[in-house]
């Protein structure tokens, strides 16, 4: 038997952490989850499972609701929150339904206490689950209002030892400018966490930068809508661009 023929590509993390938007899971709809548009990214998640790679995941909840956009219409800000923590919640679950229906096995582990729907947050059972080459899926954020689903992503990669961040975007990496309005725009291949927050440009909220700089956690930003693009660059090539030291 040649052992050589087809062999598994190489990787260059071994364990990451994966933030998606809310808002990538509804499609072309405005609103809610498009079941086809979360199966996609399921097989992207998939690709990269398959080559050995540990995986966790947080998604937003702005497909179905947003604690800042509640609280700018007059709702109280706490409250806000905790209904924007539920909404990742929904979204956890219907990922999970997803990956399992491709043959992967799924944990939606939960910073809000709802045992009947998910596990709670425990570090060490979380890690043995990723020791298992289970998908965990982390929702509800941190637990606490006034924290970003950014923030809660850069929390959980620290806490798991994640190597990297990839942040799935419209886009395929960061720019100088938003190239849907700037046909001139540039795209960094590398910037450091210190020109990001200086410079606005919105890679992740400004307490996810200075958590993951301080951690020294580098955080790719690639495009969600390229087939095979999370795969390509755990195989070392790809559009992206990184943020690091």
């Amino acid at each position: 038997m040649n052992e050589s023929a087809d062999p598994a590509p190489k990787t260059t993390y071994k364990r990451v952490l994966l933030k998606i938007s809310g808002e990538a899971l509804m499609g072309d709809q405005g609103f809610g989850l498009h079941p086809p548009t979360v199966e996609r990214i399921a097989r992207e998640v998939k690709t990269v499972h398959d080559l050995g790679v540990e995986i966790c995941m947080v998604i937003g909840g702005g497909n179905i609701f947003r604690g800042l956009q509640g609280s700018a219409q007059g709702m109280e800000r706490t409250t806000a929150d905790y209904m924007g923590m539920l909404a990742t919640v929904m979204n956890a679950l219907a990922m999970q339904s997803s990956l399992e229906g491709l043959g992967i096995h799924t944990r939606v582990i939960s910073a809000i206490r709802m045992d009947e729907v998910a596990e709670p947050y425990i570090r060490r059972r979380a890690v043995r689950h990723l020791e298992k080459k289970r998908v965990c899926i982390f929702a509800a954020g941190t637990g606490n209002p006034y924290f970003t689903t950014d923030t809660a992503a850069t929390l959980r990669a620290n806490e798991m030892a994640c190597e990297a961040i990839f942040k799935g975007t419209k886009v395929d990496g960061v720019y100088d400018k938003d190239p849907n309005k700037h046909a001139d725009a540039k795209r960094y291949e590398k910037i450091t966490y210190d020109d990001v927050l200086q410079q606005h440009l919105g890679v992740m909220d400004a307490s996810a930068i200075a958590l993951a700089r301080d951690n020294n956690l580098p955080i790719i930003v690639f495009s969600l809508d390229e087939p095979g693009g999370f795969k390509g660059i755990l195989a070392g090539h790809g559009t992206y661009t990184i943020v690091a030291g």
